[in-house]
């Protein structure tokens, strides 16, 4: 049986980057498996105009390698666009347009296999064996990149709610309602309260959006802020005891699900056109926080029980449409349970993500992509980041710097150790 370098499971935006950087690498041998017929990101909130939160060179490849064809200007270049995106001046690519280019890089890749579901992965004393429901394959290493699923909490997983992943597919169906509520406090959430916002005086529903959070968070976007985005500070938050990391990652949770400064300001603006007219249906409130969900078949109906936080009340409401802007949460990979003595668990259980990405109690063999949030923070699902983790991660397989990995680019410092402390803070 052939041994590849590396067995790739899933591919998301993550392992895509991967499979472009080795696409044109004769010496390094990596197979990628996806159960999908095809790359498809995100398409339930695939909403007209949006774009994503990050610039255009926070692309598949550019930050590992600018000189590579499977760029996002080289996409744009090939389809026409790149004019057009110039004389945009928006470094911001829209959301669907991300999701074209990725399917483009998609369709030429040679080491895609779709329509592979991973059943389970052995281990056969040299190397993996990654089963398949009609195929094995043997290699040397794994990366597993099967990305992130919908969280639902445990008090609204009832009647025909729709958690904001799969909004586009039920929005007709929404509209038709009498009222409908958002429940979130990020991007997603603004998102579709602002889509849905655009029709409410012609379709006549009460629209509310409800969140736990004191206020509406932006997004913190300033230059210091995205030098979190960095090598040293992955190895700092890294370096931190379990318990602090958790905290911070608690603490941190606006630096980037927050919501884009331009669309908290156009959903203003498009509150104050439509004031003109009259009260606009809709309400806003925050610092509250759903402690329960009663859905009325006969009635077709949600009731919510809900709790405000600084005033200590606690209400009922009720909604037709009930949308969960709750966010993701990690894949628990099953396939991985046959290995898993050669899986390192931290004390709560959750992958012990080395700061390289291995997993594995050897450090060298088992690789993850956006499942170490728990120990890289804000680096785990930011797209332009995603470059340098492979670039990390393909050093780590093929035992040479492929790409150049960059150790240090920012300006502020993290952290002080006994030798790193400046000598003008040092007591004299």
């Amino acid at each position: 049986m052939r041994t590849h370098d590396f067995v790739a499971i899933g591919v998301g935006p993550f392992n895509l980057g991967l499979a472009a950087l080795t696409e044109d690498l004769p010496d390094v041998d990596g197979v990628f498996l996806e159960q999908r017929d095809s790359f498809d990101w995100h398409p339930g909130l695939m909403i007209e105009g949006v774009t994503i939160q990050v610039p255009f060179m926070a692309d598949l490849v550019t930050m590992a390698d600018p000189t590579s064809r499977f760029s996002f200007l080289n996409y744009l270049k090939q389809v026409g666009r790149l004019y057009p995106f110039y004389i945009r001046e928006n470094f911001f690519p829209l959301r669907a347009e991300y999701n074209a280019y990725c399917k483009w890089v998609a369709g030429q890749l040679s080491s895609i296999h779709w329509n592979t579901r991973v059943d389970s992965v052995t281990h056969d004393g040299e190397a993996y064996l990654v089963h398949t429901g009609g195929e094995t394959y043997r290699a040397s290493k794994l990366v597993v990149g099967i990305g992130t699923e919908p969280r639902v909490p445990a008090v609204a997983d009832q009647g025909p709610y729709v958690h904001s992943a799969d909004y586009l597919q039920n929005r007709e169906r929404l509209r038709e309602l009498d009222s409908i509520t958002v429940i979130g406090s990020g991007q997603s959430a603004a998102e579709i309260y602002h889509d849905l916002l655009a029709e409410i005086d012609t379709r006549g529903y009460h629209l509310s959006w409800i969140t736990r959070s004191p206020r509406y968070f932006p997004m913190e976007y300033t230059k210091l802020t995205l030098e979190m985005t960095s090598p040293e500070y992955i190895r700092y938050h890294h370096g931190l005891p379990m318990e602090v990391r958790d905290r911070l990652g608690r603490e941190q949770r606006n630096l980037y699900k927050g919501i884009s400064g331009d669309l908290v300001d156009a959903i203003y603006e498009t509150l104050y056109a439509k004031s003109l007219a009259g009260p606009v249906p809709t309400t806003l409130l925050t610092g509250t926080s759903l402690a329960g969900v009663i859905w009325d078949e006969a009635e077709q109906r949600y009731t919510l029980a809900l709790n405000h936080a600084e005033q200590g009340r606690s209400f009922t409401a009720s909604t037709q449409g009930l949308i969960l802007a709750t966010g993701y949460t990690p894949r628990v990979p099953s396939f991985l349970d046959p290995i898993s003595d050669r899986i390192k668990r931290d004390a709560r259980g959750r992958l012990d993500v080395a700061v390289d990405y291995a997993v594995d109690v050897d450090g060298s063999e088992v690789f993850v992509q956006n499942a170490e949030e728990h120990t890289h923070s804000v680096t785990a699902p930011d797209l332009g980041m995603g470059p340098y983790r492979n670039s990390v991660i393909l050093k780590a397989i093929t035992g040479r710097e492929i790409y150049k990995i960059e150790e240090s680019i920012a300006f502020q410092q993290f952290g002080v150790g006994s030798a790193d402390i400046p000598r003008a803070l040092v007591n004299r």
